[in-house]
């Protein structure tokens, strides 16, 4: 019975870094500095090193392309992308993707691998395409951000400390793409058990009246869900 020979794999970590920039669902790529794909948008992303573990190796990514903790935002993994001709070097690399959440950030700073990074919309980002398969590594990452919407609490990581309910109501609009009804979104977030609490102050808004501000609340699952409705024309 003959053997099949050994094959060397190398893993790496790529990130898909969603903020909300002027009302904007947007991503974080890098201009690439290096081949493969050099002077090609990409996904920050970075190789597993010495004794880490992929979490951790995502997590120092995270704070080399933004500068920002990951105990303080919303990481979870997206899924491992194998496929033999997703990136052209030897030996084969495997990805594991990670989706992070964080408001609206700063401007970033490249990396030692790349000449730019920029925070760009995402529907333009799907238009043009990106190096290796991170195309469709973005897609899944947005359609899991989209899905946790409806079930998990995680638009409050899209939001600064304090919010207001409109504030909040704007990430559901960037994220999903559709507009929503003002009075009945209100209700179904402050009716939602542990979703959002008052934190006792209010802004100054434009119409005069001052609007209250919100945290995060403790509860992990929406209970009942926010379901996405369907775009208008769908």
């Amino acid at each position: 019975m003959s053997r099949r020979p050994r094959q060397t794999v190398a893993v790496t970590a790529d990130l898909v870094i969603l903020t909300i920039r002027g009302g904007v669902l947007c991503v974080l790529v890098v201009e690439r500095g290096n081949d493969p794909f050099a002077g090609q948008l990409a996904l920050p992303g970075g190789f597993l090193r010495g004794e880490e573990s992929l979490d951790e190796t995502a997590e120092r990514e995270l704070a080399e392309e933004t500068g920002l903790d990951a105990k303080n935002l919303h990481l979870q993994q997206v899924g491992v992308y194998s496929a033999p001709d997703r990136d052209p070097r030897r030996p084969r690399v495997v990805t594991c993707a990670y989706l992070a959440i964080a408001p609206d950030l700063p401007l970033p700073a490249a990396g030692t691998d790349a000449r730019a990074a920029h925070w760009l919309p995402v529907t333009g980002v799907q238009r043009s395409g990106l190096a290796f398969d991170h195309g469709e590594i973005l897609r899944d990452a947005v359609e899991l951000a989209r899905a946790e919407l409806q079930f998990r609490t995680i638009a409050t990581a899209f939001c600064a400390d304090e919010f207001t309910i409109g504030e909040l109501r704007e990430v559901y609009e960037a994220v999903w793409g559709v507009d929503l009804d003002k009075p009945n979104f209100h209700r179904k977030v402050t009716e939602s058990a542990g979703f959002v609490e008052p934190s006792g102050a209010k802004r100054p808004s434009l119409n005069g009246r001052p609007a209250a501000l919100y945290r995060a609340g403790g509860a992990v699952t929406l209970s009942p869900p926010m379901m996405r409705p369907r775009p208008a024309g769908s």
